[in-house]
């Protein structure tokens, strides 16, 4: 596994008990599986825990010291990346990546100095299958976990537990859940306003080393896809992390930004 420079110091710096840290998990094509095949969950997180039903209330989970900017890393899973995002002591994984990824994403929380009990919570952009592939051991290995998607693309992931349907104005552990559909009807965004990071699933595509728009080859409605660009173009940060494609790297906004108006 191999961190940037940025990783490292951004990582030592911040790695504290008040300190959010991302480990990322790569990708190196833009390519997306259109054959969901796994699952989804919903339990309660070990820090705040928040009583709630999984079908009719998202759940609000909030950390009682504001979050501080994240540190990131990336491993390689062929041309999908999963994401683990870390603060005091709890991870959260983002994505699962396809069947059989389950060691990778151990290795990306053993780097963040953590391991399947700290894992409190699991989202799952969408539905596609090099998405949520791992999803049914990730959940069993992460016994503690809630499990989260989109509305709508839930009735197409299964679990061993139930996924809470989250969307526009929830929160997951200080992360913002962004809505954004097209690629799939449910597809979500994970943003983290504090550390300018945002996680797009298939919403955007790294491209030759900028941001390129939702694959049309696995898009749903290519016009909802769009105003989802533009959805996320309004929102500031400096990073973007993609299901597929290089992280963007400075400046990320102003990129999606220059994309969407050209749509």
């Amino acid at each position: 596994m191999m961190r940037s420079d940025m990783t490292r110091r951004a990582f030592m710096l911040d790695l504290g008990r008040g300190t959010l840290a991302v480990a990322m998990f790569g990708v190196t094509a833009i390519a997306c599986s259109t054959d969901p095949t796994t699952s989804a969950a919903a339990v309660t997180g070990s820090t705040n825990p928040v009583t709630t039903s999984p079908i009719t209330t998202s759940p609000v989970t909030t950390s009682p010291i504001a979050p501080t900017a994240v540190a990131w890393e990336r491993v390689n899973l062929g041309f999908v990346s999963a994401y683990v995002l870390a603060r005091r002591g709890e991870a959260v994984i983002v994505d699962t990546g396809n069947p059989g990824s389950e060691d990778a994403i151990e290795a990306g929380l053993e780097s963040l100095d953590l391991g399947w009990s700290d894992v409190a919570h699991v989202i799952v952009t969408h539905l596609h299958g090099d998405h949520q592939g791992s999803l049914p051991g990730v959940m069993n290995l992460a016994a503690d976990a809630t499990g989260y998607a989109g509305a709508l693309d839930i009735p197409e992931i299964s679990s061993p537990r139930e996924l809470v349907p989250v969307g526009d104005g929830d929160s997951v552990f200080d992360l913002e859940i962004i809505a954004t559909p097209g690629h799939t009807r449910g597809h979500i965004s994970v943003f983290d306003r504090a550390g300018g990071l945002a996680v797009v699933g298939d919403a955007l595509n790294g491209r030759d080393g900028g941001v390129a728009g939702a694959n049309p080859d696995f898009t749903d409605d290519m016009a909802t896809a769009n105003e989802s660009i533009k959805k996320l173009a309004e929102l500031t940060f400096d990073t973007v992390a993609f299901g597929h494609g290089d992280p963007v790297i400075g400046n990320a906004s102003q990129q999606i930004a220059d994309l969407a108006a050209g749509l």
